[in-house]
């Protein structure tokens, strides 16, 4: 058979394509596109007079202590202020690629964005209100207003995004995706953007000259050819985004045609995945040596700024939660203690940074002879082994089933939090043994604190395999900033109330 033609056994080329025909919506990505924009716009723009409204309502009507209560506004003058500063904030909003498809539906990164540049627009106001003597605005009504317009606008932009992962599961913002390479790093990325509803990728399989066409490497997606019938493939299946797996190409000239032939396209985004770094490191360096450029592996994850506003965070919210929760703790105590006998306390032995090990401090929920009632079942061994959870586990006692239910036994851990162990939020704590279940991504793993909660903790908890909870831990670590984490700790609040997966 001819090397330059795709071979497929699910279907023969007809069906191939009236295949790639149907998962297309009637609506064209171009015109999705424009109107998620425009959307955008007018949600935009109607939030920052929201906030602003309110800002004068809390300013002026409220009469707050704190403000000058004397102060007579100018209603009108304010409704001017407002509509002049609309704008002033989509111009801004324009400038700073808030409204470019690359900036949009990729993580908490796009709400950095919206605070960088509601901080600038009304920086240029404040610089207005300095330079022209006739432009006086008080400042408590400033302070809210750019405080309230930039909440107010993530949450208008968080609902919008909710509705494009809810329209994705009828074909709308979903790109049809090729991956070159079907190597282990491929395959760990077919893995990691499986998921359409989030990644907004439709993976329609492989490209790789090592491998026979119709090789199955991972969840069903095949090899559809090798590089000399790329072109077919790309026109057979809509391909609208190829990711090169680099550490399967390893001539350089290839790469170079590759990204000659799609990277100018206008149909076709063409991105390279980050290859050896993505897997030993989360985190690189580059400094000169006699004008040499030379990688270096951060042994953390967060440095400087970064872990400035996470230790902000820690301390910031988990003293008053300490200070809240003493009460509660002293209640579960002594129920604990009335309820089996035992401490009150577990410490559990896990992983910290740098490989250093510590106790986490939960609650003891668990009989004090549970190895004793778990060694009268092989059943229950295996599923522990396997799965290091059991979710009919007859070692927990009557207490520590609620306070499992609630997430209640996780309450001590905000001690680790105070002595710098763990984090509010971070990747799930692990004892020394499921180290190996990490494979390569062990040592990333350890670049930043077990949190209490996480990204695990709002996708599923345990109910989640042990592959999707490491994928989900790299996930984080990976794309880290303090507006995931703070976006993370909203959305524990409903997942605890759920109980989904709690355990």
């Amino acid at each position: 058979m001819d090397a330059t033609e795709p071979i497929s056994r699910i279907a023969d080329r007809e069906e191939r394509l009236e295949r790639a025909s149907l998962v297309r919506p009637r609506i064209s990505k171009h015109v999705q596109w424009n109107i998620y924009i425009v959307a955008l716009i007018i949600s935009d723009l109607f939030m920052m007079g929201l906030g602003f409204r309110m800002a004068y309502f809390i300013r002026f009507e409220l009469s707050i202590p704190i403000f000058q209560i004397d102060v007579i506004p100018n209603f009108l003058q304010y409704q001017r202020i407002t509509f002049l500063a609309a704008f002033l904030w989509l111009f801004v909003f324009i400038w700073t690629g808030l409204y470019n498809k690359e900036n949009l539906l990729g993580g908490p990164q796009e709400y950095a964005l919206v605070f960088r540049a509601s901080t600038t627009a009304m920086l240029i106001v404040i610089i207005a209100d300095f330079l022209q003597p006739f432009f006086i605005v008080a400042r408590g009504w400033l302070i809210l207003a750019w405080g309230l317009s930039f909440f107010w606008i993530s949450v208008g932009r968080f609902v919008l995004r909710r509705v494009v992962y809810f329209s994705r599961r009828y074909g709308l913002f979903i790109t049809r995706c090729l991956i070159v390479g079907a190597n282990s790093e491929g395959i760990l990325l077919a893995n990691q953007l499986a998921d359409p509803l989030y990644s907004g990728l439709d993976i329609v399989g492989f490209v790789d000259k090592k491998f026979l066409p119709d090789t199955v490497p991972t969840k069903g997606l095949r090899v559809l050819g090798n590089m000399g019938c790329i072109d077919t493939i790309i026109k057979d299946y809509n391909i609208e985004e190829i990711i090169l797996a680099s550490s399967s190409i390893t001539s350089r000239d290839k790469l170079l045609e590759i990204f000659q032939k799609y990277g100018m396209s206008e149909d076709i985004n063409v991105r390279m995945s980050s290859g050896l770094y993505e897997i030993i490191t989360t985190g690189l360096r580059v400094r000169e040596y006699a004008y040499v450029p030379l990688v270096c592996v951060n042994k953390v994850r967060l440095t400087g700024v970064d872990s400035l506003l996470k230790m902000a965070l820690d301390y910031g919210l988990g003293i008053p939660l300490l200070i809240v929760s003493l009460p509660i703790m002293a209640v579960i105590a002594i129920m604990i203690r009335f309820d089996s006998p035992g401490p009150i306390f577990y410490r559990r032995r896990v992983m910290g940074v740098n490989n250093r090990q510590f106790d986490a401090f939960k609650f003891r929920t668990m009989y004090i002879n549970g190895d004793e009632i778990l060694a009268q079942s092989e059943e229950l061994q295996r599923e522990l082994a396997e799965k290091h959870k059991l979710k009919n586990d007859p070692r927990i006692t009557r207490v520590g089933k609620i306070l499992r239910k609630l997430s209640l036994d996780e309450l001590p851990q905000l001690f680790n939090v105070l002595r710098f162990e763990m984090s509010l939020v971070g990747p799930r704590m692990i004892s020394p043994e499921e180290m190996k279940e990490y494979n390569q991504w062990g040592m990333n793993l350890l670049t930043v604190r077990p949190g209490i909660t996480g990204l695990w903790q709002v996708s599923g908890r345990s109910d989640l395999s042990y592959a999707e909870r490491v994928r989900l831990d790299m996930h984080y670590i990976r794309n880290w900033s303090i507006w995931l984490d703070l976006q993370l700790l909203i959305q524990t609040i409903p997942a605890v109330l759920r109980r989904r997966g709690a355990y």
